[in-house]
């Protein structure tokens, strides 16, 4: 027995001793159907069930009105205020999301991507896995003409457009303030050196150190998966060491609030003893006492530009684009960071 979601416009037609076309056309509302016969129409398609295919629709015309959307982690604060802003962006359009999480795997981010082309997403949004080593995978959307956007940790491919922040130079006013602060031996909390992010914040943090006659030191550069244990453990090893850093800068909040509670259980005063500045403004900077210092990311605008320049090139494929945006960063400054013996900057 067919059941009530498996009801066509055939059905609909054979009842009412019509022709399927005049059915199709009814309930798209065409101009050329009587009103009569289409209220007729109409009302008896409610009563036998009947739904409308959108899925087969979109086949037929070649769009689904979707996008996909590939994150490292729906855990992390960032990436979930950018998804919102994605979301808010998409919902206006008329969109539909798919959100994936690559969990910082490479095969997973490739299985992502196969799975997201399959759904037949119109586009799609990436922000890569740490392990992420080339993007291959990404060749069977540009092959079929479908747009990506990397956002935030992006790469240069295929001259896709990216949106970001200046990470380098983020970096580099971090580590200046520090060192403003009276710091001369400044270590530094990274990430997987694949990623952009974390490469260009150590490349920003080496320049802030050099332009100020302040040494580099490999022994205080410490590259971690940038999870609350990671800087935990990153405060274990300097204070087993001789010579503590007198100052750290951590790429990601997370880490630099563990490392600050972990540090401070053990006795070390923050920021008398070590100053610490971190990376994101999430909303424990404002909880762990004394408040951090950090780089406010704009991760809700993020979210929001890359879905609209997404939506713009799939109206309007064959428009010159911008290759990269890059938005405005801030430093905060707070008492994590302030020696007692400087004034604020």
């Amino acid at each position: 027995m067919k059941g009530r979601n498996d009801v066509t416009i055939y059905d609909i037609a054979k009842a009412l001793n019509l022709a399927p076309s005049t059915v199709s056309r009814a309930l798209k509302d065409h101009p050329h159907v009587r009103d009569e016969t289409k209220k007729k129409i109409i009302a008896t398609a409610s009563e036998m069930g009947y739904r409308h295919n959108k899925f087969a629709s979109s086949l037929r015309q070649r769009h689904t009105n979707t996008i996909g959307v590939v994150v490292p982690r729906l855990s992390s604060y960032f990436m979930a205020s950018t998804i919102a802003g994605i979301e808010k962006v998409t919902s206006e359009k008329g969109y539909g999301l798919i959100i994936s999480q690559s969990q910082e795997s490479w095969r997973k981010e490739i299985s992502c991507v196969s799975t997201l082309f399959n759904s037949r997403v119109d586009g799609l949004l990436v922000s890569l896995a740490f392990e992420t080593k080339n993007l291959d995978h990404f060749d069977i959307l540009f092959n079929r003409d479908i747009p990506v956007i990397f956002f935030d940790r992006v790469a240069d491919f295929h001259g896709c457009m990216t949106v970001m922040i200046d990470n380098y130079k983020a970096a580099y006013e971090a580590t200046s303030h520090l060192l403003q602060q009276g710091c001369r031996k400044i270590a530094h909390l990274g990430g997987n050196m694949l990623r952009n992010v974390y490469s260009e914040r150590l490349k920003g943090f080496k320049q802030a150190l050099a332009d100020n006659n302040a040494e580099f030191n490999e022994d205080y550069l410490f590259i971690t998966n940038m999870s609350n244990t990671a800087g935990i453990e990153v405060a274990e090893k300097i204070l087993k060491m001789k010579s503590m850093p007198d100052g750290l800068f951590a790429a990601n909040d997370t880490t630099a609030v563990a490392a600050i509670v972990e540090l401070e259980k053990n006795g070390i005063r923050i920021p008398d003893d070590i100053a610490v500045v971190g990376f994101n403004n999430e909303p424990v900077s404002q909880v762990v006492q004394p408040n951090l210092t950090t780089v406010d990311y704009p991760a809700r605008e993020i979210g929001e530009i890359a879905a609209t320049s997404l939506i713009n090139q799939l109206k309007n494929p064959r428009q010159a684009y911008l290759s990269t945006i890059v938005l405005k960063h801030t430093l905060i400054i707070r008492e994590s960071s302030i020696k007692n013996n400087h004034n604020k900057t």
